[in-house]
């Protein structure tokens, strides 16, 4: 017997050494390039799996509605929340009894016998005897509840809850940010898009007079100064229209990020014409910022979280209460000694962890701490929410200002360039001169887009800033048409004139149409400071541009159509009429190349 004992210590010595071994032979093993290339195909392929491909020219409520569907930020904002809920789901479950099932099979090598001793006289009063099997199986089926248990399960489940709310108010808040950077990216790719044409043709006439002049300046036809300072102006005019170019063009491959389409699929946007330039913000900043309080996602998150910690104090309570189980089960053993071998047996019990009475007021403190942090930070997002209410207005009507300054502007440029276009025609001005104007006449035209597509992404601050959903509430179901016309009809009630008007911390409860959020607390409506310079400028510039000889033309069918063109201009402005005449006289200090 000793001989297997000893035989059997050392072959758990042996599989305990050889356990040992396998468990320190493990070592880091790095990524292989096939595991690499395999994650970068499976990627790549995933990137725009499932979208509905573009058949048709883009519009803005079309990029908006794509990037809500298939932005990539968006789309693990929208996991984050679907996380949240399994986890509600879960926490529903831990509320319920537990049931467990066990089953068991022991076996020895010999029966398990044993005698007994008299505790008075010292002497064995049994023979040795056996009451069980030497191989015996068991299993039974138990059902406890515990009381502490359910009722902290329960504390937790509604912690879930708002966990779910907070992740609702995150996905609010990403979808609001998304919706300002395509609307600004779609309005600077508009803009290329409409100096696209025009800056083709003048670029290839600025080539060909910078050939000239550089030819000039060789041969010494002209004055070296004129000439070095024709061309300053010119490559000065050139490069920044490039670099206005640039950047409006760039916005085409961040709106294509946006709307999660591969950096190189070809597609095109359907160009709009220029809104009317009509303030749309109220100068009520008082109810603006209620309106931002009472809806941004960062306040309600801090709420949420609140509720999440006054819980906390339910929970500590619980767990300073004794404990109750009860429990009942089957039973089932296959020793033949037994006299019942199936049985069932139940009962109560009840523990109480006394250290819980010392640990509660410092579980107190802590949970106090915690809620005057909510509090603080609370105020410190209400004075930063505040102020961002007030910069995004102040940004909006600045960036109103400076649309129509540019739209003056440009216009202003576009009668210079056509008395200039005139001038030329009859052989009063050099051609220089009518490129030079030209040149400015675009970059008038590229800052103008470029102001066009900031006040269209300061509105959208503005509604953000007070926490005015742009979208409606369900973005998963629906397909990008359906959603393109509801996120219109969202923002037709959105640019409504009652939207700004009258909000009051007493009737600031009104509603959106049926595609508004229902999580966006309430619909703001304050009053519209219509600005009356802004409306008077509201014509398209575009028609005076081609009136001013466009760059479509050559400068011979330009002369013939600017000379009849003369006649019908008569009634332009004094000042505009005045400017050509003081330009006029340059052509005589210059040297016509």
């Amino acid at each position: 017997m000793t001989l297997h004992i000893q035989k059997f210590l050392v072959g758990v010595v042996v599989m305990g050494l050889v356990l040992l071994d396998s468990g320190c032979a493990v070592m880091p093993t790095p990524l292989t390039q096939e595991e690499i290339q395999q994650r970068v195909q499976e990627d790549l392929a995933q990137l725009t799996q499932y979208q509905e491909p573009v058949a048709r020219p883009i519009t803005l409520f079309e990029a908006m509605a794509r990037a809500l569907k298939y932005n990539l930020e968006t789309r693990v904002q929208g996991l984050k929340e679907m996380v949240t809920h399994r986890q509600l789901d879960l926490a529903h479950y831990d509320m319920l009894p537990k049931v467990v099932a066990d089953a068991a099979y022991n076996g020895r090598s010999n029966f398990a016998g044993a005698s007994s001793r008299s505790l008075e006289t010292g002497q064995q009063s049994l023979v040795s005897s056996t009451s069980s099997d030497k191989n015996i199986f068991t299993a039974n089926l138990a059902l406890s509840w515990d009381v502490l248990d359910f009722g902290l399960s329960y504390v937790r489940a509604e912690q879930a809850a708002n966990d779910v709310l907070i992740a609702e108010e995150d996905k609010r808040r990403i979808a609001n940010r998304v919706i300002q950077d395509v609307r600004s990216a779609f309005w600077k790719a508009v803009g290329a898009e409409r100096a696209l044409g025009r800056l083709a043709f003048l670029q290839d006439w600025v080539t060909q007079a910078l050939g000239e002049v550089h030819l000039i300046r060789e041969r010494a036809l002209a004055d070296p100064l004129t000439s070095l300072q024709y061309e300053r102006e010119l490559l000065s005019a050139q490069r920044e229209i490039q670099q206005l170019y640039q950047e409006l063009s760039l916005s085409r491959i961040h709106l294509a990020e946006l709307m999660n389409l591969d950096p190189g699929e070809p597609y095109e946007l359907a160009v709009p014409d220029h809104p009317p330039l009509v303030s749309k913000v109220s100068e009520k900043l008082e109810d603006l910022e209620y309106r931002a309080l009472m809806n941004r996602p960062e306040l309600r998150k801090v709420d949420y979280q609140k509720r999440i910690n006054a819980k906390e104090t339910k929970a500590a309570i619980l767990e300073l209460l004794p404990n109750l189980n009860v429990y009942m089960g089957g039973n089932y053993d296959s020793n033949n000694f037994l006299f019942h071998n199936n049985w069932l047996n139940y009962g109560a019990k009840v523990s109480w962890n006394l250290l819980n009475v010392f640990r509660h007021p410092v579980r107190l403190q802590v949970i106090d701490a915690q809620e005057k942090v909510l509090e603080m930070q609370s105020l410190a997002l209400t004075m930063a929410l505040m102020s961002q209410v007030h910069v995004s207005v102040a940004q909006y009507h600045a960036a109103m200002k400076d649309v129509t300054t540019g739209k003056r502007y440009l216009e202003t440029q576009m009668a210079i360039a056509e008395q200039v276009q005139r001038a030329w025609s009859l052989n009063r001005l050099s051609e220089h001169l009518v490129i030079r104007e030209k040149m400015q006449g675009l970059v008038a035209e590229l800052r103008y887009e470029s102001a066009l597509a900031k006040l269209e992404m300061a509105y959208a601050n503005v509604l953000a800033a007070i926490g005015e959903d742009p979208f409606p509430t369900d973005i998963t179901g629906d397909g990008v048409e359906e959603l393109a016309v509801a996120l219109q009809e969202r923002w037709e009630w959105l640019e409504r004139p009652e939207v700004f008007a009258q909000i009051h911390p007493t009737d600031a409860q009104t509603q959106a149409p049926t595609t508004q959020s229902q999580g966006a607390g309430p619909q703001h409506q304050d009053t519209v400071g219509q600005s009356q310079e802004a409306d008077a400028l509201s014509q398209e510039p575009e028609a005076q541009y081609q009136e001013a000889g466009g760059l479509s033309q050559g400068p011979e069918v330009q002369s013939q159509e600017t000379v009849a063109q003369s006649q019908e201009t008569t009634t332009q402005p004094q000042e505009t009429t005045t400017q050509p005449q003081e330009t006029t006289t340059q052509p005589q200090e210059r040297v016509n190349p």
